[in-house]
């Protein structure tokens, strides 16, 4: 199993991020490789990305949204993995924390994902939480 985390401060209170992140067929506008996200009802969403020059789609389920402090997902197909945003206040505002975590049963395919996997995920992360940031 690995582990991507990435944080960062956002400028305003909890609930106004959670209020953002919670939106999840928002995060299309959020980052440049997510194509679109289509709504499946019952908290679930399938993604499309377009990364490392291939197009990829999957499905995820909201596993937990206790606002303004948690919001993780699981995917239901495709490579397993789960996600969780954490929110607590600072001084400036927000810490927002990621935590993903993905397992790949073939050793010789899972360093090759994650010498792609770690830049990528935190290239969507900083593009989203900037986005995010610029709509408060």
């Amino acid at each position: 199993m690995a582990t991507i985390e990435h944080s960062a401060i956002l400028k305003a209170p909890p609930d106004r991020v959670f209020a953002l992140l919670e939106r999840v067929e928002d995060f299309a506008d959020y980052s440049d490789l997510i194509q679109a996200i289509e709504p499946l009802g019952q908290d679930r969403y399938r993604w499309h990305v377009h990364a490392v020059g291939m197009d990829w789609s999957f499905d995820v389920a909201i596993t937990e949204a206790r606002a303004p402090e948690v919001l993780a997902w699981e995917s239901l197909d495709g490579v397993h993995n789960e996600g969780c945003y954490r929110l607590r206040p600072v001084d400036e505002g927000t810490e927002v924390s990621l935590t993903l975590t993905y397992t790949i049963r073939n050793r010789l395919l899972e360093k090759a994902v994650n010498r792609a996997a770690r830049p990528l995920v935190g290239k969507v992360s900083r593009q989203i939480l900037e986005r995010v940031e610029a709509r408060l």
